[in-house]
């Protein structure tokens, strides 16, 4: 069930071709769960950030490359794919990359392409994929060659193995705003050191102004660099990214988001770039999207069926899910929206034993006990999330900052399958030890740096059969 919030009732969708039937039974005794933290977020206006803040500021130079960002760019993070800006003409599609304790720099050309959107015309986009580099190795790379050189460098993951250590950032909805920048702040500020963010969906909401300001990509592109031009961010479509706008002449969806940030979807078999797969160290992690079509034979459904079963816990023994929509969600806000994805793949992540499922899309912070709810079948009444160590935690962390601001109100009673929700902006780590023990913490924003405002501990069910409900 998508959203559990009453001690005498409880709701379940019954998911047909085009019709979903909520049936309205008797759940006495499915709440008083988990902790509603007892911090209390000052209420005030999320504002956004003046464009002529120095987190806008466009590089010095002529045609200097901007909005650089990277993300992983084949299926085991031997590649990485750049991508950068030029504004006043095409300039070089060129990277020059090189290791750290290397003197000899190596070149990979990428391609180049602009777009229109309503009024609207880009910059030059440049995408620029590096493959076959070493595991385990820092690398410096150069864009703008020939103009406005700028050099930047990241570092690749670890080979694929079940032992090996790795430390995610958890990031979503994250905006311009002020609140965006203390987020964001605050991630490259924790002592964990995050190695690579995955991020739930919600980039910039550029659709949230006039005529989809399609400025605002630019802007937050040139706002998220500091972070996204050194570490690969993995991403997710959120509805946000979809931009369309039929009443501006616009029909085709997820056009900017497309056009600017690309996924390396082709390695993992898929036909979208809003769907896929990838390993990285010790974990395999699938990209699902809310917003395309998921119902049975499509494209979506067919890739994740055949995706699940590739799946070597031996090897890779960290399954991790990311999209956009939560399905277990004591919020007042986007009620259901997730519950027609959740009936169709539930079952398949409890058969699969998936660890953990990372949203965003409510602008506050939960988490989940391991529950599932795929018992039910029209006629047992079994409509109520039950405790189930084969199925995952679900973490909504569509907390970053953004300009629509808090989700404040809760369902109440506090539903049994609900451990731990706040309102209030922030991010998380899920820091893997080995193939058995894994550190998940989440961060408010307004407290130091270090300091863990929610945490548990999870125990890998295929290598550690244990209860991992306790949370810290």
């Amino acid at each position: 069930m998508a959203v559990l919030g009453s001690s005498s009732s409880c709701s379940v969708a019954v998911v047909g071709a085009v019709l979903v039937i909520v049936l309205v039974l008797n759940g006495a005794g499915l709440c008083n769960g988990g902790k509603t933290s007892a911090f209390v977020r000052k209420v005030e206006k999320t504002v956004d950030m003046p464009l002529d803040s120095d987190v806008f500021r466009v590089p010095p130079g002529y045609n200097a490359p901007q909005q650089v960002h990277i993300t992983q760019g084949d299926r085991v993070g031997k590649g990485v794919i750049v991508s950068w800006v030029t504004p006043d003409e095409p300039g070089s599609s060129e990277v020059l990359y090189w290791s750290e304790n290397s003197e000899h720099k190596q070149k990979a050309k990428g391609k180049v392409n602009r777009y229109k959107f309503y009024n609207y015309t880009s910059g030059y986009i440049h995408h620029c994929t590096i493959n076959n580099l070493m595991y385990n190795t820092k690398y410096c790379y150069e864009v703008g060659i020939g103009q406005t050189v700028r050099q930047f460098w990241f570092t690749t993951p670890p080979e694929v193995g079940p032992d090996v250590p790795y430390t995610f950032g958890l990031i979503g909805d994250l905006g311009q705003s002020f609140d965006s920048n203390l987020t964001l702040t605050h991630y490259e500020n924790n002592p964990q050191k995050g190695q690579t963010v995955l991020f739930v969906g919600d980039l910039c909401y550029a659709d949230q102004y006039p005529n989809h300001d399609n400025v605002r990509w630019d802007t937050w592109g040139r706002f998220a660099e500091r972070s996204v031009a050194y570490q690969p961010w993995i991403w997710t479509a959120g509805n946000h990214e979809l931009d369309f706008a039929p009443e501006l002449g616009e029909n085709k969806p997820f056009k900017p988001f497309t056009n600017r940030y690309h996924t390396p979807y082709r390695a993992s078999n898929s036909t979208a770039p809003f769907w896929y797969s990838i390993k990285r160290a010790s974990a395999y992690i699938i990209v699902l999207s809310s917003y395309s079509a998921y119902g049975k034979y499509t494209p979506q459904y067919k890739w994740l069926e055949e995706e699940l079963p590739k799946v070597n816990r031996s090897e890779t023994p960290w399954l991790i899910v990311m999209m956009h929509s939560p399905w277990y969600n004591s919020y007042n806000y986007h009620y259901m929206e997730g519950e027609t994805m959740r009936v169709m793949f539930e079952p398949w992540f409890v058969k699969y034993k998936v660890d953990v499922v990372f949203a965003g899309h409510v602008h506050a912070y939960e988490r989940s006990e391991r529950v599932s709810n795929i018992a039910y079948n029209i006629v047992n009444g079994m409509c109520i999330p039950v405790h189930d160590q084969s199925a995952p935690v679900y973490i909504t962390i569509g907390d970053g900052g953004n300009l629509e601001g808090l989700a404040t109100n809760m369902t109440e009673p506090q539903p049994k399958y609900s451990a731990y929700r706040e309102v209030s902006f922030g991010h998380a780590m899920f820091d893997i030890k080995n193939r058995t023990h894994a550190y998940y913490n989440w961060h408010r924003n307004q407290d130091g740096y270090a300091v863990e405002a929610d945490s548990m501990w999870f125990f890998n069910r295929i290598w550690h059969p244990v209860d991992d409900s306790t949370s810290v």
